[in-house]
């Protein structure tokens, strides 16, 4: 799943600011990241848009804009991030959340990688 530093990782807070464009964490080892709202929503580990297999996974499109609506606990090693697209469906873990902020930039080139190889961008909605 990663390494020990991303799975042992415990947060020890999270915090939407008033613009809910992003989401700061700080981990229990002092480190912290900004992880974008449309970078969590691109990456979201929902079923939706990974799939089951890498063949399923889909880029998703238009969400250069989006807010997050509602960051809600899942058990004690998770949370459920809700978009102003209607998106409620990804859980994202806490070893999740720091793999995708140390890894967050080149995540992000991957991202807009596969838009460009999709015919798709980041201001008009569509999915591949």
């Amino acid at each position: 799943m990663g390494t020990p530093e991303v799975t042992l990782a415990w947060p020890v807070e999270i915090r939407l600011p008033k613009d809910r464009r992003s989401l700061r964490i700080v981990f229990d080892d002092g480190r912290t990241f900004e992880l974008s709202a449309e970078l969590l929503r691109v990456t979201s580990p929902s079923a939706e848009v990974q799939g089951h297999s890498e063949a399923e996974r889909k880029t998703v499109g238009g969400k250069r804009n989006v807010t997050i609506l509602s960051v809600d606990p899942v058990g004690n090693y998770a949370i459920r991030i809700g978009f102003d697209d209607m998106h409620t469906t990804g859980i994202y873990s806490w070893a999740f959340l720091r793999d995708l902020g140390v890894n967050a930039e080149r995540r992000f080139q991957d991202y807009l990688d596969d838009l460009q190889a999709k015919g798709l961008d980041r201001d008009r909605p569509g999915t591949r």
